[in-house]
């Protein structure tokens, strides 16, 4: 498939994108297209990886964004993986140039844990 031009650009998270290749995947069956590989293939990934339901990933952003040193695609990343354990939210926060006190890593996790 050739991209001809972008149209618009937003962040999502997976769970809404699991939602958009699902809306996809049904109108090509109701319409009788086939499905190309690479559709099949994402929508695989996106069943597979998505953890929470896209209204749940979009509060849990919302909410990460109010916190502070919390930059739009690390909350994105934490709704996208959502983090369990504090080891996997500083592998997160591994690149940026600040670290996390443990008092900030409880309270996202407690969000994420919240919003699974």
């Amino acid at each position: 498939m050739k991209v001809k031009a972008i149209v618009s650009e937003e962040r999502i998270t997976l769970p809404e994108l699991r939602e958009q290749l699902q809306a996809m995947e049904g109108q090509r069956l109701e319409s009788g297209k086939e499905m190309p590989y690479e559709l099949r293939k994402s929508i695989e990934h996106a069943n597979t990886l998505a953890r929470t339901d896209a209204k749940k990933s979009r509060e849990l952003v919302e909410a990460l964004l109010k916190l502070d040193k919390m930059k739009p695609d690390i909350a994105f990343r934490i709704a996208n993986i959502m983090p369990r354990t504090r080891d996997e939210l500083r592998a997160i926060y591994a690149k940026e140039k600040y670290s996390l006190t443990t008092d900030e890593l409880e309270t996202i996790i407690n969000l994420v844990k919240t919003h699974f």
